[in-house]
């Protein structure tokens, strides 16, 4: 990847924060603000290229005004969308939101037919699937960003029970980005030691209730959902790509026939690199696993087909 062009749909505070975080690492050598509204884009746009001053690199940050603007990107995250509303059915935000997200892969399909979409709009499984239903692209080209947020999260609640320095914890949560993630502590671990060896099995389960309710305790605080915690993650996953890493990173991919699926994107341990998603690991379950693991594509089939049954892949 040459220009290393990357751009972020939905200048929000995820999408301003994941702008923010790429431009600070210098990976990139262009970062795109679009949004609904132009004039949050360009201001967000121009208060994050001043940032830059103090980057180790520097990375033009800019608005694009409409959706011709975003031409020829490597990379294009999609943060667009609605929170749900009191007043909203699941079915009314799954169509809001499957709306706009349509129109936006639709745009990405025409200008960027070369990039690799990073899908972060919730509920992220479901919005993931429409971006695979309406680019027909690869598999490989589509990712979800769920787990590496979650995983995150887990990372932190582990550091509150062990004080190990947070930057030895590998921590792995798969299934739905939702109430149906599977934290995974079998398979994670602080500084090369299994997790399961480290805390006794009351904290484990302490540090998995805590991973769930993540999203809802900083609800619960700012009364709005977080910003950096998810900016950093996708900004982490955009590095991984334009710097082909053939990092490990639960994310949300498309399954064929993996775990014993098709044709359902879930959240599953990938190797992400230049191409996007290069392999999917498969974990050996246990039966409880099994169990958990089918619950969360329960969840995420039902979704879909709230949007299948409405005609939504038929227009």
């Amino acid at each position: 990847m040459t220009g290393r062009k990357v751009a972020i749909v939905g200048a929000g505070a995820v999408g301003a924060s994941a702008a923010y975080a790429l431009a600070l690492s210098g990976i990139c050598h262009e970062i795109l603000l679009y949004d609904i509204f132009p004039e949050v884009a360009i201001g967000k746009a121009i208060d994050i290229a001043q940032a830059t001053n103090y980057a180790p690199r520097g990375t033009v940050v800019r608005a694009a005004i409409k959706p011709e603007d975003l031409k020829n990107c490597d990379v294009v995250v999609i943060t667009a969308g609605v929170p749900r509303k009191a007043e909203m059915t699941r079915a009314d935000l799954l169509n809001i939101n499957a709306g706009i997200v349509k129109e936006v892969s639709e745009n990405i399909k025409t200008y960027s037919p070369d990039a690799i979409i990073l899908c972060v709009s919730n509920p992220l499984d479901v919005m993931t699937y429409v971006v695979h239903q309406v680019t027909g692209w690869d598999r490989s080209r589509i990712i979800g960003m769920g787990g590496a947020l979650d995983s995150s999260r887990m990372s932190y609640q582990i550091y509150q029970k062990t004080g190990f320095a947070a930057a030895q914890t590998r921590s792995i949560v798969i299934g739905e980005h939702g109430e149906h993630m599977i934290p995974y502590p079998e398979v994670t671990g602080v500084g090369g030691m299994p997790l399961t060896q480290v805390l006794s099995k009351e904290d484990i389960e302490e540090v998995i209730e805590k991973t769930r309710n993540g999203g809802a305790e900083i609800v619960k605080y700012l009364k709005t959902s977080a910003f950096y915690a998810p900016g950093r993650s996708i900004s982490m996953m955009v590095e991984a790509i334009l710097g082909d890493e053939g990092k490990v990173i639960p994310s949300c991919a498309m399954l064929d026939g993996e775990y014993g699926y098709k044709d359902v994107t879930v959240g599953v341990p990938c190797v992400v690199g230049a191409k996007g998603v290069e392999k999917i690991i498969e974990l050996e379950f246990d039966d409880e696993m099994k169990a958990k693991f089918a619950k969360s594509v329960e969840s995420i089939n039902e979704s879909i087909a709230i949007l299948r049954d409405g005609g939504f892949f038929d227009k």
